[in-house]
């Protein structure tokens, strides 16, 4: 029984990405096609990689967490290790995301009322 494969093409359309970002996660080490000529040749594992790291770039996560993610991935697990990680991952994230929010709001107020500043500049000038 032969193993199913993947081209970079497949994954790409599967996933969304160019093939600049497919390659490079695999310079980084991320994915590890095997070769047929020039071409490269995605293993299920690669497959389940890339659906890891595009997962966690929508969850708002860095390469490096991705990676380390990837790393405790086990099958024969049941991934415990790696679902705890994610879920301190997830939590991380969540609270850079609030804090980002905090900082717009902030910087929202800020220019309302350097526009109202501006504005009443502008009116005791046209007296």
């Amino acid at each position: 029984m032969s193993e199913t494969t993947f081209t970079i093409s497949e994954l790409a359309r599967e996933f969304d990405l160019t093939l600049r970002a497919i390659r490079f996660y695999e310079d980084q080490g991320l994915l590890s096609p095997s070769r047929k000529g020039l071409q490269r040749i995605y293993s299920k594992k690669d497959r389940v990689h890339l659906k890891l790291i595009a997962r966690g770039k929508r969850l708002g996560l860095s390469l490096a967490e991705s990676r380390d993610l990837i790393a405790l991935y086990d099958p024969t697990s049941r991934n415990k290790r790696q679902l705890k990680a994610m879920l301190e991952a997830i939590d991380t994230s969540s609270s850079r995301l609030e804090q980002q929010l905090n900082d717009i709001q902030m910087m929202k107020d800020d220019l309302e009322e350097a526009r109202k500043r501006c504005l009443k500049a502008l009116q005791a000038n046209e007296r």
